[in-house]
């Protein structure tokens, strides 16, 4: 619980400093304070949704009064004359007075780069497991969460059987393929997934905008030779590209590349978007890669074209580094979810002579699945 020593109002009246036991004074503006009141007439107690807009908030709002209690700050606001009383716990949380010294292509703390050497065993678990215990579904939403990959075992082998991976947390997103679609050689395929290819690392649906943002892979039968699953850990790539090569990943984060599909009559899918994707504030937010989709690039100009397919080239050779991929071969009844903003998947080449290889596939979004484990934090943290 944060205590806090004292608050100062400065700089006549449109802040104050908030001081903390033991922890260096933050500074919160007075428009900033009175817009996130906690109290009844500005926030819902049913949903903590704004109830008024910033126009209703005098645009020379001052702070006239402050005063503390062990574990609370209450302000009195003028013109409006109104008296807010604000939890030091949450003016902690939401602390901007800070140093803001990020490199491009930061990550926040819930987030870990992975490479080959993560286990991917420390991120299964048994899917009736997941469903009958909170704590552990926690735990493996949080993998997602943190390594944009998870794994699930012991699952039934029937049709459908995927939505139950995505009933832990939220709705499959449906798109042209269908609710779901199925993994396996086509004669006549309609993508080069449902052949016996092997398929570089890649992002699903580039074409799209918005992406899916999840995906999930079921395994219902796999007795061919090879055909093992690949997952490579995009935001890795990124920022060792990054390290590597400071200008390469500049011109793939300043530029967009163009994706498209137009595989099925009535379907001409196509978007515009930075192969590595950047906050203005430089961190680092999704990862676009996908060879088979990325249609004519034009938005690079011509003095910069060269040296964008030198980067471009040099992305895709780390991707495919086994050095940054963590392989596995789905048995019946396994699973596994990706991050697609994030994690590329690929896939070995297989002969269907020498066996059957059928996945269903499907996706889904990450707000539901963040929504849930929020949830589940927060009743842990209650428990």
């Amino acid at each position: 619980m944060s205590l806090i020593r004292n608050v100062r109002i400065i700089e006549g009246g449109t802040a104050v400093a908030v001081e903390w036991d033991g922890q260096a004074p933050s500074r919160f503006h007075a428009i900033w304070l009175r817009d996130n009141a906690p109290d009844a007439e500005t926030r819902s107690a049913a949903n903590g949704q704004r109830l008024i807009t910033l126009s209703d908030i005098p645009a020379m709002t001052r702070i006239v009064e402050a005063s503390i209690g062990p574990h609370s700050v209450t302000l009195r606001f003028e013109p409006e004359g109104k008296v807010v009383e604000f939890a030091a716990e949450s003016l902690k949380q939401h602390v901007y007075d800070a140093p803001r010294n990020r490199a491009s292509g930061w990550l926040p703390d819930a987030v870990t780069p992975f490479d080959r050497t993560l286990d991917s065993q420390t991120v299964t678990a048994p899917l009736t497991t997941l469903e009958s215990n909170a704590k552990e579904c926690k735990a493996w939403l949080a993998a997602v969460r943190r390594y944009g990959f998870s794994c699930a075992t012991g699952g039934p082998v029937d049709s459908g059987a995927l939505l139950r991976v995505v009933d832990l947390f939220g709705y499959v997103r449906e798109t042209n393929y269908g609710k779901w679609f199925e993994v396996r050689t086509e004669v006549n395929p309609t993508n080069l997934a449902f052949t016996g290819l092997g398929l570089q690392a890649h992002t699903d649906n580039p074409y799209r905008d918005p992406v899916p943002t999840l995906q999930i892979l079921y395994c219902l039968e796999n007795s061919v030779v090879g055909g093992d699953s690949i997952v490579v850990d995009g935001f890795a790539c990124a920022l060792r590209l990054r390290d590597e090569a400071p200008r390469a990943f500049e011109l793939l984060t300043n530029y967009c590349a163009r994706f498209e599909y137009q595989g099925q009559d009535g379907v001409h899918l196509s978007a515009r978007r930075p192969m590595i994707e950047l906050a203005p504030d430089g961190e680092l937010l999704g990862i676009r890669f996908n060879n088979r989709s990325t249609a004519a690039i034009t938005d690079v100009p011509y003095e910069d074209m060269a040296d964008f397919y030198a980067a471009y080239r040099r992305f895709g050779e780390i991707i495919d580094d086994p050095a940054m991929a963590v392989g596995f071969k789905l048995e019946p009844g396994e699973s596994f979810i990706v991050d697609n903003t994030r994690v590329l998947h690929a896939r070995k080449g297989y002969a269907a002579t020498t066996g059957s290889r059928r996945l269903q596939g499907c996706y889904a979004d990450k707000d539901g699945l963040l929504s849930t484990l929020a949830v589940l934090e927060a009743q842990g943290a209650a428990a």
